[in-house]
């Protein structure tokens, strides 16, 4: 029994290790393909075209991007144009009621950002792409907006970090 035991690790542990090197790219932790020649990557701050601007919208969505590659790559930041470049801007911003009751008030309110990024992939350029990303958070009606805008472009922003990320290297 111990010897099947040992035999079952070592093919699970062979498997993994063969799954972690094989394929065109390298696999972080995250599943994420990324060119095994590529080294650094960078973001430009994603500036804020939109009509209506969120004082901290763009520095969290610059700062979030740098810190999900950075945790979840092997890639190293740099200041200059990295292996793969992010950059962008955000092109709209709104507050909109989404649940009317039926007594004719409001409900629930939605929170939308979209912003547009370019990514460069200096070591595969057949991946670049620019790509508008929209998503929104929901909250009470009830709430004031002005208390809760920090704590609601978080959540926003991690979306859609996520979505890049996945869209750059899980191919999804």
């Amino acid at each position: 029994m111990h010897q099947a035991i040992k035999k079952i690790t070592l093919f699970i542990i062979a498997a993994g290790l063969f799954l972690l090197h094989s394929g065109c790219g390298f696999y972080s932790h995250t599943g994420a393909s990324i060119p095994p020649d590529a080294k650094t990557f960078s973001v430009s701050y994603i500036t804020n075209t939109a009509s209506i601007v969120a004082p901290t919208l763009s520095q969290t969505l610059t700062e979030k991007l740098k810190s999900k590659f950075i945790n979840e790559t092997q890639l190293k930041l740099t200041t200059g144009d990295g292996d793969i470049h992010f950059s962008g801007k955000i092109i709209d911003y709104k507050n909109a009621p989404v649940a009317v009751q039926s007594n004719n008030t409001n409900a629930v309110n939605r929170l939308t950002v979209s912003v547009e990024i370019i990514y460069e992939n200096h070591k595969d350029e057949k991946k670049n792409f620019t790509q508008t990303f929209s998503n929104f958070v929901d909250y009470s009606a009830d709430k004031n907006f002005s208390a809760i805008e920090a704590d609601l472009i978080i959540q926003v922003t991690d979306i859609m970090v996520q979505d890049i990320f996945n869209k750059a290297f899980i191919n999804w």
